[in-house]
C-alpha cells in the first residue's frame, strides 16, 4: 500500500513538473510576443497577413495620392526598401499599408519602439518541450529517459524574408539602432542571420519576393534615434508631406458626414494654423476637428451660415484639439495658443 502511494506522489511530481515547464514555455512566449511590439499576429502564431486585410478603410484616391503610391512601388520593383520619411499626421502609415496591399503578397506589420530588439525581429528560444522515451532495446528491461528540446519561435523579420512577405516597419526610428543590424545582411547580402538560433537553420535565405516599407517621422521629433549610415544607405528615401488643399478635403470628407462647404472651413483653417503656429498640425488633426464640430454644432442649423462656424466655436475646437501638443506646459501656453489660433481664424 505505502509503495503504491509512493508510486502516485512520484506520478504527481513529475505532472506538476511537466505543468511547469509548460507554464514556463507559454510565458516566454508571451514575452516574446511582447517584445515583438504589435507584430501583427491575426493568423494564429504567425504574423503573416492577407494583403485585403491591411487596406486602410477609408483610404482616398487622389491624383496626388496615386503618384506617391507609385513612386513607392517604382522602387520596390526595382527591389529596393522604401523608407517613407515625413512629418506626423502626414498619411505615412495609411500609405505604406496601400502600398503593401497592391503589391498582392502577405504582409507582416511591426510597430517600432524602445522595446524592440533583435530578438523581437527575428525569433528567440521560447523555453523547452519535454517528452519521454522508453528503451525497450533489452528484453524485460525498460528504461525511460526525459528530453528537453528547446523551441524556437520565429518573429516578425523572419517570417517576412521567408514567406516573401511585405515587411511594414511603421516608426522605425524609434527602435534602437543596434536592433537593425540583422537588417544589413537582409539587403546586401540576401541573408538573414538569427542570432541564439543554433544549426544548420541559423540563416535564412530571402525570398525573392521580400519587400520592405519602412515609417519615420522626421528627425527633429521626440523620440526618435539616429540611425546609421550603413544600413540608410541601403534605404531610398521617400518624403511624405502634407497633401494638396484637394486630397485634404478628400481625406476628411471619408472620415467625417459635413457639407462641402464646412469640410472646406475645417481644412483651410487647418492649413492657416499649419503655417503659422510651432506645433504640428497635421491632416489628422484634420480629421479630428471635423468630427469635434459635426457634435458641438450642425452646420446646416440657424446657429450657422451656408455650411460655416462662427469663430468662437472654431477657435475653441481647434484650441481643444491642438492643446495636447503642448500639455504640461502651463495655462499661459494654452492662452497663448488659443490667442494665437483666434487671430488665425
Amino acid at each position: 500500500m505505502a509503495d503504491d502511494s509512493s508510486r502516485k506522489r512520484k506520478v504527481r511530481g513529475r505532472k506538476v513538473r511537466s505543468d511547469r515547464s509548460q507554464k514556463e514555455g507559454r510565458r516566454a512566449k508571451k514575452e516574446l510576443a511582447r517584445k515583438a511590439s504589435n507584430a501583427g499576429n491575426k493568423n494564429g502564431d504567425s504574423p503573416l497577413t492577407d494583403p485585403a486585410d491591411v487596406t486602410p478603410e477609408p483610404f482616398v484616391e487622389t491624383d496626388a495620392v496615386t503618384a506617391l503610391r507609385g513612386r513607392i512601388h517604382g522602387w520596390l520593383r526595382a527591389e529596393q526598401p522604401v523608407h517613407l520619411i515625413g512629418p506626423t499626421g502626414c498619411g505615412k502609415t495609411a500609405l505604406a499599408l496601400s502600398a503593401a496591399a497592391k503589391r498582392g503578397r502577405p504582409v507582416v506589420w511591426l510597430n517600432g519602439d524602445e522595446a524592440v530588439d533583435t530578438a523581437a525581429l527575428v525569433g528567440d528560444h521560447a523555453g523547452g518541450e519535454r517528452y519521454k522515451e522508453d528503451d525497450r532495446f533489452v528484453s524485460g528491461v525498460s528504461k525511460q529517459t526525459e528530453i528537453v528540446r528547446e523551441r524556437w519561435v520565429d518573429n516578425p523579420l523572419s517570417v517576412a524574408v521567408r514567406e516573401g512577405a511585405t515587411l511594414v516597419y511603421n516608426e522605425f526610428s524609434r527602435s534602437d539602432p543596434a536592433a537593425h543590424n540583422v537588417l544589413l545582411s537582409v539587403f546586401e547580402e540576401g541573408v538573414l542571420e538569427r542570432p541564439g538560433k543554433r544549426g544548420e537553420d541559423r540563416s535564412i535565405d530571402v525570398h525573392p519576393e521580400f519587400r520592405a516599407i519602412l515609417t519615420s517621422n522626421d528627425a527633429e521629433y521626440a523620440g526618435v534615434h539616429e540611425q546609421q549610415d550603413a544600413l540608410l544607405d541601403r534605404f531610398v528615401g521617400v518624403h511624405v508631406n502634407y497633401y494638396d488643399a484637394e486630397t485634404e478635403r478628400e481625406i476628411v470628407r471619408s472620415h467625417v458626414d459635413l457639407p462641402d462647404d464646412a469640410i472646406e472651413t475645417v481644412v483651410d483653417t487647418t492649413r492657416t494654423l499649419r503655417d503659422a503656429l510651432e506645433v504640428v498640425v497635421g491632416t489628422r488633426a484634420a480629421i479630428t476637428a471635423a468630427k469635434g464640430l459635426s457634435v458641438f454644432e450642425n452646420p446646416e442649423s440657424d446657429a450657422s451660415e451656408n455650411g460655416s462656424f462662427n469663430d468662437e466655436l472654431l477657435t475653441a475646437v481647434f484650441v481643444d484639439v491642438l492643446a495636447p501638443k503642448i500639455a504640461g506646459q502651463g495655462p499661459d501656453d494654452i492662452a497663448q495658443l488659443r490667442t494665437q489660433i483666434a487671430d488665425s481664424v
